[in-house]
């Protein structure tokens, strides 16, 4: 038995450590998609591989990490946690990411026992793949870049050079690469002495006893949430535009959720087969969005560990789009994702209609430009998200101009960060207007961003949920599609959504324009 006191004290604890891995990472990294966007997020886990604390940052990683460390461990045994080793892991298959998604962890000891692992993971801006930063054309996932894993980084405490000069070898900026790997160790290490203090000071016991309440009770109180639901069989369907290679043929993706009892069984067999395109991805990534849904509808107050998704289970099918095979192309695993979320929100939006939001603009709407830059005559490459309009809920407007819910705690880049780093004006950053879905309460609008170049460049976009834009519930509409324009109102004008390594010249304008949220209720009872 444990007293309440002491285990919410070590809840709390357990939480502070992973946000001091986070703090790590962010500020020991070398570039601004980690320092700057923020594209990262850290998980604590105990020796069984069950998160003890996960930082805030990407909501995709959800509660799995620790697959890595799983599969590291299914592959070698146990024996293989040795003191002062450090591994890395990207294999699309494994972590379900892309390439440049890379997983740095490490086993923790405390007085010669194995008490727990330090784990993160973070986007590195180029991992070797035939276009600079990633490609929007892959049609394997041998064209995407090095893939690794589980290798190790560091054994013994001693850096593993032979894997450091692979690494640098592999990717066209070693310097930045091999510094965001090193600040991923330091983040582990990080991990390593928070958890190490804090099993110093309460006993390994005591530590163990409060993660087993704190499982417990985290546990009875998602199985009470579910409890709460109507039994009953809930799907929703939509479709990804395209797979960036087939551009005429929609991709469907089907949610089928059985609610039984304190259960919940989430069935996404019936999807698309695995493209030609990059927009496939590995099993446990698409668990992770299904558990993002979830927590979003039905258990958002209940806070993640161990404990959270023992109520939760989620079928795949092998040889699909969300649970693919090698040779698969998987550099943008995410669009499905955002819109996996969004119809798991909308399949028990029947039943939870005082909890349901209308769709939200639903992808990350890539932009990405590469190039020599003319003042310093070294390679770059620039690679952001794009912000959008988030759906209306029974009682509020959506949301306006936020990152989408894929990507939670990642930031749009800085316009003063972006000019200073890369050859490019942004001249226009605004509110694009009426774009949100209408309804008694509103969606939120999208934004439009238009940039000027002032060197040659190669632009690559993404930009998703034209062919599903954000539905409205109970009789709302839907909110705007995304639109993007290369040299608006001229007589080259070009509407485009998705290109790769596109030459631009000094001078050109690319208008990118986001979608805006669904509504909720209808139109007619808006009050103002």
């Amino acid at each position: 038995m444990i007293d309440p006191v002491t285990t919410e004290i070590i809840r709390c604890a357990l939480l502070q450590a992973a946000e001091d891995m986070n703090t790590t990472l962010i500020r020991s990294s070398y570039t601004p998609v980690i320092y700057e966007a923020k594209d990262c997020a850290v998980a604590l886990l105990d020796r069984d591989h069950h998160v003890l604390g996960q930082s805030s940052g990407l909501p995709i990683f959800l509660g799995n990490l620790e697959v890595c460390t799983r599969e590291t461990e299914r592959l070698y045994g146990r024996e293989v946690w040795q003191e002062g080793d450090v591994w890395a892991l990207n294999d699309s298959y494994i972590g379900g990411t892309h390439l440049n998604d890379v997983t740095v962890y490490g086993p923790i000891f405390v007085d010669g026992e194995l008490a727990g692992f330090a784990a993160s993971r973070a986007h590195w801006l180029d991992v070797g793949s035939k276009d600079p930063g990633g490609s929007m054309d892959s049609t394997s996932i041998f064209q995407e870049g090095l893939r690794m894993g589980p290798v190790k980084l560091y054994a013994g405490g001693r850096p593993c050079r032979d894997m450091h000069e692979v690494i640098a070898r592999n990717v066209r900026f070693p310097h930045a690469t091999l510094g965001d790997m090193r600040a991923q160790v330091s983040c582990a290490m990080t991990g390593q002495r928070r958890l190490a203090e804090i099993v110093s000071r309460w006993g390994i016991d005591t530590v163990a006893a409060a993660r087993d309440q704190i499982f417990d009770q985290t546990e009875r109180m998602e199985r009470a949430a579910i409890a709460a639901i109507p039994d009953g069989v809930y799907e929703a369907s939509g479709f990804l535009d395209n797979d960036g290679i087939d551009l005429a043929t929609p991709l469907p993706v089907n949610v089928t959720i059985a609610v039984s009892g304190e259960s919940m069984h989430v069935d996404l067999t019936d999807c698309a087969d695995q493209a030609t395109g990059p927009v496939n991805c590995g099993t446990a990534q698409a668990v992770a969005a299904v558990r993002v849904g979830y927590k979003l509808l039905v258990s958002g107050d209940v806070p993640l560990n161990g404990g959270s998704f023992r109520p939760l289970s989620v079928a795949t099918r092998p040889g699909s789009m969300l649970a693919a095979e090698s040779p698969a192309a998987c550099q943008y695993y995410y669009s499905h994702l955002g819109l996996l979320i969004d119809l798991v929100v909308r399949a028990l939006a029947p039943v939870l209609p005082d909890k349901a939001a209308a769709a939200s603009y639903g992808d990350s709407m890539i932009v990405q430009f590469t190039g020599t830059d003319p003042r310093t005559g070294n390679l770059y490459v620039s690679q952001e998200a794009t912000v959008g309009g988030w759906g209306a809920w029974e009682g509020g407007d959506g949301e306006s101009c936020l990152i989408n819910n894929v990507n939670g705690g990642l930031r749009d880049m800085p316009i003063e960060v972006l000019e200073t780093l890369f050859p490019v004006r942004v001249t226009s950053y605004a509110v694009r207007q009426d774009t949100g879905g209408a309804g008694r309460w509103r969606g939120g609008d999208g934004v439009v961003r238009e940039y000027e170049f002032r060197a040659d460049a190669s632009l690559s976009l993404w930009f998703e949920r034209s062919v599903t834009p954000a539905w409205g519930l109970a009789g709302g509409q839907a909110g705007a599609p995304p639109r993007v324009t290369l040299n608006p109102g001229t007589e080259g004008e070009l509407g485009l959504l998705k290109a790769n390594a596109l030459p631009v010249r000094p001078g050109d304008v690319l208008r990118c324009e986001t979608g805006g949220g669904g509504g909720y209720g209808p139109p007619e009872l808006r009050s103002t």
